[in-house]
């Protein structure tokens, strides 16, 4: 990429400290003008906030009027909540004024992805301010239903300079991200003339989840168009009421969700089914899960399994079974077990092994297998993508095997249906 400007590099090709302040302190001036509260969320400046760092720095610095801000790199970012943005036109044409390049990302506005005519509306998502070859990014956080905070994804389209920024160097935006609605906590924090407001503890403190991914609105449109959603009872299931089981003590239930074929095939619930399936590993049972689930509404359907074999429970809410399979580690595989009450008959569905990703589903949080598409594709096959309607539990998913007969002497604490 040229540098432009005169002023920014030494002749060592190097951002200095004193370059990269005045770059900021212009462009936060503009920001406390325009009464933006920007926060500072740029990683590698974060982590030399600690007390025991900036000490170390200090001691080795030969610009010590520079701390946190001179990280070294050539791009610093920032966050801002959309809700303070409310289209800042004159915002954008000051800072151009002040001899800022401008390049506006947008994208979708995920609140409307789960309407069935989508509009197409798009909202800003990233700014990236340009001086002199140095990079500000500013990253819009908007409020979700589900009590959090969400950033898209930057995706550059048709036509944008891919050379305006050092895009491999971002620290947001090659994922979509959620945050917890309780930051960002801030405090003001001045050092050498530049005034800003950084998060409090000198960490992010929103609690960042790796890979929130948001499933390719194309993607989902063209399913849409495939197969026309229909009404049914899954629509109206209380998943954030059962999400809300989570914050009680020893629960981490909801935490762990796995509703891969819905969120990946339809960004939502599958509207035709009768029940909602997530997995949890048995890692991660606790005693108090069933008291949890209750106190969110839901009743106890059933339960089958102990907590050593194929340990499943049901819970009923609104008309809709809510069916929580719980994953065995075995080697390089997990499975889950099933039982039919009537016979005793056992069943097991093998996985390829498996790790977990943040995703959303009806604006909450939730887990889902990294590895997607192995997971589908073991469960549904290849036709994976062409939904079925006529589905039996006990012969349909690829992956299902017999798995032996629970002991009719054991059934009383084994099968146990409410």
């Amino acid at each position: 990429m040229q540098q432009t400007g005169l002023h920014l590099l030494n002749p060592g090709g190097h951002v200095t400290s004193r370059q990269v302040q005045w770059t900021l302190k212009k462009f936060l001036a503009l920001a406390q003008y325009f009464r933006l509260p920007l926060f500072l969320a740029d990683t590698a400046a974060l982590t030399l906030l600690s007390h025991d760092a900036l000490q170390q720095r200090d001691r080795t610095m030969h610009e010590p009027h520079c701390s946190f801000l001179c990280a070294g790199r050539p791009i610093t970012s920032f966050a801002l909540q959309a809700s303070r943005w409310k289209d800042q036109p004159g915002f954008l044409l000051a800072a151009e004024e002040k001899g800022f390049e401008l390049l506006e990302v947008r994208g979708h506005d995920p609140r409307l992805a789960s309407l069935d005519t989508l509009s197409g509306e798009e909202i800003p998502l990233h700014f990236l301010f340009r001086l002199h070859g140095y990079v500000i990014q500013v990253v819009l956080l908007y409020e979700r239903s589900g009590n959090y905070l969400w950033h898209g994804v930057l995706r550059l389209k048709a036509g944008m300079d891919r050379s305006f920024a050092p895009f491999n160097l971002l620290d947001y935006g090659r994922h979509g991200g959620a945050y917890d609605r309780s930051g960002p906590h801030v405090r003001g924090h001045v050092t050498g003339h530049v005034t800003g407001h950084v998060t409090g503890g000198g960490h992010v403190a929103l609690s960042p989840y790796d890979c929130l991914c948001r499933l390719l609105q194309a993607r989902a449109d063209t399913h849409s168009r495939r197969q026309p959603r229909r009404p049914g009872p899954t629509q109206h299931f209380p998943l954030p009421g059962a999400a809300a089981a989570g914050p009680l003590p020893g629960v981490s239930v909801p935490r762990r969700p796995q509703l891969p074929a819905g969120w990946f095939r339809q960004c939502s619930i599958i509207s035709y089914s009768r029940d909602v399936d997530i997995g949890v590993f048995i890692a991660d049972f606790r005693p108090d899960i069933i008291p949890a689930f209750r106190a969110a509404g839901l009743s106890l359907k059933h339960k089958f399994g102990k907590v050593e074999d194929s340990l499943e429970l049901s819970f009923l809410g609104e008309d809709v079974k809510l069916d929580i399979f719980f994953f065995y580690k075995d080697g390089d595989v997990v499975w889950n077990g099933g039982t039919q009450a009537k016979s005793g008959r056992k069943f097991k569905y093998v996985f390829p092994s498996f790790s977990l990703c943040w995703a959303e589903l009806l604006e909450v949080k939730v887990r889902v297998p990294c590895e997607t598409l192995d997971y589908i594709m073991a469960n549904y096959g290849a036709t994976w993508s062409v939904p079925v309607r006529s589905w039996d539990w006990k012969s349909s998913p690829s992956n299902v095997i017999e798995n032996g007969v629970w002991p009719v002497a054991e059934w009383a604490g084994l099968i146990q249906v409410y």
